[in-house]
């Protein structure tokens, strides 16, 4: 990736970032004051088990937002995101870079690069991707998406955990997720 790419993939991260600000409450003085700066290489960096895609989660329980998570997910070509739904988390997305399918509640919907998608809470929705890699900006409100993560993907450097189906089915539901 260069130097051009980062600084966009920052400016949008930052963006999205801002934007979930303001929907927070303000401070006990009307202030809405930085409470943290992450910048591109920062946060928790993750491989996905399924795909290698990397994961990057920037704010979470776990650096003190404890009412929505935000993140990167990558999607090789042709690894996708399987069809599930969250019991109580809304989803948004930002499109970074690619395009492929959205599946919403079983219908598909072609999407490119720059595209904003929001996901219900109890919506089945699952995204295709068969010939090119993918780039999400997540955000999820309330967090547990993270914590998904945290438990079936592997820091850089490490071994991919080794996951039965089931077992990530019983993960994903400690986190309030279904898969189909």
């Amino acid at each position: 990736m260069n130097e051009l790419d980062q600084a966009r993939r920052s400016f949008l991260l930052g963006m999205g970032s801002l934007s979930v600000s303001q929907a927070l409450p303000a401070g006990p003085m009307g202030s809405q004051a930085v409470e943290h700066l992450l910048h591109i290489n920062e946060g928790e960096h993750l491989i996905h088990f399924r795909d290698h895609g990397h994961i990057s989660i920037k704010f979470s329980g776990a650096n003190g937002s404890n009412h929505f998570a935000l993140g990167t997910q990558q999607v090789m070509a042709g690894g996708g995101i399987p069809i599930h739904r969250h019991f109580e988390m809304e989803e948004a997305f930002y499109v970074l870079e690619g395009g492929g399918i959205l599946v919403l509640n079983d219908e598909r919907h072609a999407f490119e690069k720059g595209a904003a998608i929001f996901i219900p809470r109890n919506s089945w929705h699952g995204f295709e991707n068969p010939d090119r890699e993918l780039l999400l900006l997540w955000i999820v409100s309330p967090p547990g998406l993270d914590g998904f993560f945290r438990e079936t993907c592997s820091p850089p450097g490490q071994p991919p955990k080794r996951l039965t189906r089931e077992r990530i089915r019983e993960i994903a539901r400690k986190y309030g997720t279904e898969f189909r």
